[in-house]
């Protein structure tokens, strides 16, 4: 199989979804692990004070490319490692702690050669969305 695909292309159909809790209850500590782990120290992620008082925001909020990395991980345990020829996102609203998000996927197309396109939006626990975005990958047949 292409890279380490978890499902051939032949498996899937067009309008099939899957949906995947990504993250429970994102903790401040979550973010700054990513905020290290990225090299990404905007304080509009990490220090309250700042968030608050001087930006306006009502706290801390995650990292954009968190929430990405997050949505991505519906693709990779559905499809597999490996197998992505692309990946991007809108971000369409902010992410706090406490948030739950639930991601899903939607697969759009699929080609003879094992092309598979997949919509995507991930929402918090309100039902908003707070990314949406496409995938593809190259699946064997």
């Amino acid at each position: 199989m292409a890279g380490n695909a978890k499902v051939k292309a032949s498996e899937l159909r067009v309008g099939e979804t899957r949906e995947q809790v990504v993250v429970e209850d994102l903790s401040r500590t979550q973010i700054v692990q990513y905020a290290s782990g990225s090299g990404d120290f905007n304080p509009i992620h990490h220090d309250e004070v700042f968030a608050t008082k001087a930006a306006g925001y009502p706290s801390v909020f995650a990292h954009g490319m968190l929430t990405m990395g997050l949505t991505g991980k519906l693709v990779t345990d559905w499809l597999g490692d490996g197998v992505l020829t692309s990946y991007g996102v809108r971000f369409v609203r902010q992410v706090w702690p406490g948030d739950t998000l639930t991601a899903t996927g939607e697969v759009v197309s699929i080609t003879p050669e094992g092309d598979v396109e997949l919509s995507l939006v991930t929402k918090n626990q309100q039902g908003e969305a707070v990314v949406t975005g496409e995938a593809r990958a190259r699946l064997p047949n």
